[in-house]
């Protein structure tokens, strides 16, 4: 992303089940001339349209759509993977061990909790500048169920240096684990959604 150069705006949407707390996020975030909140919606599949459809920079996502975080956590997979925006959740819960978890389901690129709305702004100008380290700490626990080898064939796989012992047969074979484990369908999708470790991104 090249926001904050050339004095761009940020193009956000907002995604949130609660219209009293979606108005209030909005208004909030209308009050800043460097954000520019281009749509929002209140479910999952709506969500996921409309990103790939404005294609913003940030998507503040409600992490509790619905009954459960498995909507807000797939919309934000599906977002991460399809397209590339920075996905922000929102959330109510006060336990930081499940918001880690869910965010790292999610591929999210960082949390706040509703409760922080003066933190909101200064948080998403800090993703927009580029990688934090809260991005950092998400993006490497979700890579926590690699075994030793596979962490050395995904490191390999972002571009760095690193001398593999094992038979082009055993890598294509730890390839396929990597991405069995995170959920994903192929190596451009895992380049995509962890190209926070790509040297040559």
């Amino acid at each position: 992303m090249n926001i904050g150069q050339d004095q761009e705006r940020i193009k956000l949407i907002v995604v949130d089940d609660d219209p009293d707390f979606l108005y209030l996020i909005q208004k909030t975030l209308k009050k800043y001339p460097e954000f520019d909140v281009i749509g929002s919606c209140d479910n999952a599949d709506s969500a996921v349209s409309m990103v790939c459809r404005k294609l913003p920079d940030i998507v503040l996502m409600d992490l509790d759509l619905g009954n459960s975080f498995s909507d807000g956590i797939r919309a934000s997979r599906e977002i991460r993977i399809m397209t590339d925006a920075k996905v922000l959740i929102l959330t109510a819960i006060d336990s930081p061990d499940v918001i880690l978890k869910a965010c790292q389901e999610a591929f999210a690129s960082g949390y706040i909790f509703k409760g922080q709305q003066p933190l909101l702004a200064a948080t998403i100008l800090e993703l927009s500048r580029g990688y934090t380290a809260q991005e950092y700490v998400i993006a490497q626990s979700a890579l926590a169920c690699l075994s030793e080898a596979e962490l050395a064939v995904f490191h390999n796989l972002m571009g760095k240096d690193v001398q593999l012992q094992s038979s082009r047969k055993t890598i294509q074979n730890q390839t396929t684990s990597i991405l069995k484990k995170l959920g994903l369908e192929n190596k451009k999708d895992l380049l995509h959604v962890f190209q926070i470790f790509r040297v040559n991104p």
